[in-house]
C-alpha cells in the first residue's frame, strides 16, 4: 500500500451534504445513523469534543467523533465512519493516527473507544489496532483503550 498524506480539520456545516449520502450507505446507517438536523446543530454547538472531517487531497474520506475528558485522562473516539466506496483498504488505521495527532485536541494520556456488542466489524478493527480490550463497560459496550503516543509507522 502507497503511503497517504492525510489531512484533517473540523467539520463545518458545509460538510452535511456529503456526510448526508454517507449515511444512506446501510452499513453506516446501520451502526451510526441515522443522522439528522438534530445531530448535526448538536456537532456543531459541542464544546466538549469534535467531529473531524480527514481528507485524502480535497477528498473525504472519513469523519470522526472525538470527545474530550475534561480531566485530560483518556479522550474517546465515539464514532469512525469511512467513505462507503473506501472501506477496507487500510483508510481506517491511517484515520485514527491522524485523528489522535491532530493538533487540535486538548492534552491527554489516553484514548478509549467503545464498540457496541453487535458491531464485530468495530471489534475487530481496534483489536487490529492493537488497542487493549477492558472488557464490557456498564452499558454492555466493548471498551478499548491505548496510550497517549503510538508507534510511528514509516
Amino acid at each position: 500500500m502507497t503511503e497517504r498524506t492525510l489531512v484533517v480539520r473540523p467539520m463545518t456545516r458545509a460538510d452535511w451534504p456529503w456526510i448526508q449520502r454517507w449515511y444512506e450507505d446501510e452499513t453506516l446507517d446501520r451502526e451510526l445513523g441515522p443522522l439528522d438536523d438534530e445531530w448535526l446543530q448538536y456537532v456543531l454547538a459541542a464544546h466538549s469534543g469534535v467531529q473531524l472531517v480527514v481528507l485524502d487531497g480535497i477528498d473525504p474520506v472519513a469523519l470522526v467523533g472525538c470527545a474530550w475528558d475534561p480531566d485530560g485522562h483518556e479522550h474517546a473516539i465515539t464514532d469512525v465512519a469511512i467513505d462507503p466506496r473506501r472501506r477496507r483498504n487500510g483508510l481506517g488505521r491511517a484515520t485514527i493516527d491522524c485523528v489522535r495527532s491532530w493538533p487540535g485536541h486538548p492534552p491527554t494520556t489516553g484514548w478509549v473507544a467503545f464498540v457496541d456488542q453487535g458491531n464485530q466489524a468495530a471489534y475487530r478493527f481496534f483489536s487490529s489496532l492493537g488497542w487493549a480490550h477492558r472488557g464490557l463497560d456498564e452499558d454492555g459496550m466493548h471498551h478499548f483503550a491505548a496510550g497517549a503516543t503510538q508507534a510511528s509507522t514509516s
